[in-house]
């Protein structure tokens, strides 16, 4: 959580002005970061005011893992960045790890459908990770998709 606000302000020097902010979220679907990052875990999802391209994916998520390893201690991340995009129809996270589902991008990154987004809900998937099949993610993230609308439709 110390990290956030340091965090924060690179991801506003990179990308642009933070738009949203999720509350805190406990992440506790998976011990898997345990040994790396410590426990409890809690996440956050952030917005930002500047609306990417997709193609600009893999490139983000390169940034964000020099950001994680700025901040490491002793080899070790203290954070867990996963960048992504939403769009009218779907919601999609970068991965440096390709599985069945995930389509390479290019630069040693995959993009991972995570969420569809059909007849006024998100859906899951087979592979969506429980955490973004948690309630609250999905209530934020469709809060996330009205302000996307919004901005598509202002600066149209």
């Amino acid at each position: 959580r110390a990290l956030l606000e340091p965090l924060a302000a690179e991801f506003a020097s990179l990308f642009g002005s933070l738009d949203m902010i999720s509350s805190w979220m406990a992440f506790d679907y998976t011990a898997y970061y345990e040994s790396e990052l410590g426990s409890p875990l809690y996440r956050r999802l952030l917005t930002f005011e500047t609306l990417i391209e997709q193609q600009e994916l893999a490139a983000i998520k390169l940034a964000t893992n020099r950001l994680e390893q700025a901040y490491a201690r002793d080899h070790r991340r203290r954070a867990n960045i996963d960048p992504g995009y939403l769009l009218y129809e779907r919601f999609v996270l970068a991965s440096g790890k390709n599985y069945s589902h995930r389509i390479y991008i290019g630069r040693c990154i995959y993009a991972d459908l995570t969420l569809i987004y059909r007849k006024g809900a998100f859906e899951t998937l087979p592979w969506t990770y429980p955490d973004y099949a948690d309630g609250g993610m999905l209530c934020f993230l469709k809060q996330v998709r009205y302000k996307y609308i919004w901005d598509v439709k202002s600066n149209a």
